[in-house]
């Protein structure tokens, strides 16, 4: 079957099906990474994107359960060079086709990958419509014209309910604005007693868990479609020690008064350099975003950059200057991509560590009863579990 990919400014891309049929709207980005597409495909990130892999070769290792990042893949189609139909590999469960189209998304194969990134390299990312129909190309540019692209990713990618992952170390809560599998892995090998909350969570919410620290993850589009998220971060900012990651970096930076704004075509692959600004030193970087801080607004507020990007320069690291709060634009958790930043997790625990000792605290239990006290609902835990009270 023959599908097309009909961009806003007209170029069309005419090639071969795969996956499910029918019309996807997204904005149209590439990545550079050479393995890890099942990874890029269930990162919540891509929510509402139409995904050009500028390897050439997809599909070839197959679909398995474990290499997932969510639930589900959240995008809105996928473009490849060539498509691999017969996976060969030992671990593979189903092909990249089954998966498309169990969860309705659209593949398109057989087309010019390499023109279609150098013309969002050059003019920056579009809007995109990937279709199987037999529309006329004026009236898919009109559907196009008529389609707003997603603004409501985060609340679309997020948990709807509270959950843990119980552990016997520090209590970390994760606000889930879209995050990776990979992040709640980190955190339960160093042993963290992990609650993970829904990306509209309240200050007041999160202390009734009593965390140790909180951690702020990745996630999909416009960090000002979350204006609620930046004021719960800035209530929090000096109570509880803070760890951002992508789009959590992106709003603790407006949490602290600075300013983000569109990359021309972002930073998504698993091979970006990033440098230290401290050491020097340079860390080849996974990273999936289409917003930056913006530099001269970091400028009058409490923040100061620790990591660039060693290929445009833009601010990749940040640091609170009077708080326990600190950020990155990249991923360290790293599923596809290098292992080069996992220290970071240690990092943020250790800066909990330090903060417990320099902030002596009531006993777990005790801070749950005081939450109790001060509000209309409490937490507590037992054997793991999180229970919640009406008062």
């Amino acid at each position: 079957m023959q599908a097309r990919l009909l961009l806003e400014d007209g170029t069309l891309f005419t090639g071969k099906a795969f996956g499910s049929t029918g019309d996807s709207v997204g904005e149209v980005v590439f990545n550079t990474g050479i393995t890890g597409y099942q990874e890029v495909l269930s990162d919540p990130s891509y929510c509402g994107q139409i995904v050009t892999m500028t390897y050439p070769l997809i599909g070839n290792y197959g679909i398995t359960r474990d290499d997932f990042e969510s639930i589900r893949p959240f995008i809105h189609g996928f473009v490849v060079r060539e498509h691999e139909m017969v996976p060969s590999n030992w671990r593979a469960e189903y092909s990249l086709d089954s998966l498309l189209k169990e969860y309705g998304i659209t593949g398109i194969s057989g087309i010019d990958t390499r023109m279609l990134t150098r013309r969002i390299r050059h003019h920056g990312v579009m809007k995109g419509i990937l279709t199987t129909s037999e529309k006329r190309v004026e009236e898919l540019l009109e559907q196009l014209k008529a389609s707003p692209l997603m603004t409501d990713q985060v609340s679309r990618v997020s948990t709807k309910s509270v959950f843990s992952a119980p552990g016997t170390k520090e209590r970390v809560v994760l606000v889930d604005f879209g995050s990776k599998s990979g992040i709640l892995r980190d955190l339960t090998k160093r042993g963290c007693d992990v609650v993970v909350v829904p990306q509209d969570t309240t200050a007041d919410q999160i202390r009734r868990l009593a965390p140790d620290g909180i951690l702020l993850s990745n996630g999909p589009g416009d960090p000002k479609d979350v204006p609620h998220a930046a004021k719960m971060i800035a209530e929090l900012l000096g109570e509880f020690p803070i760890f951002g990651i992508c789009l959590g970096h992106q709003l603790f930076a407006l949490a602290s008064g600075a300013d983000t704004e569109k990359l021309k075509f972002g930073h998504r692959g698993g091979n970006h350099p990033v440098k230290d600004l401290a050491t020097g030193r340079c860390y080849i970087t996974s990273q999936n975003h289409g917003y930056t801080v913006n530099e001269e607004s970091i400028a009058g507020t409490d923040l100061e950059v620790t990591h660039i990007n060693n290929n445009d320069k833009t601010i990749e690291g940040l640091r609170h200057k009077k708080y326990p709060a600190f950020s990155v634009q990249y991923h360290p958790e790293a599923a596809p991509g290098p292992f080069d930043s996992s220290y970071l997790f240690d990092d943020f625990l250790q800066l909990i560590r330090e903060h417990k000792s320099n902030n002596p605290q009531l006993p777990r239990q005790a801070q749950i009863a005081a939450a109790y006290k001060a509000g209309s609902t409490a937490v507590s835990a037992s054997k793991g579990e999180l229970h919640y009270a009406e008062k």
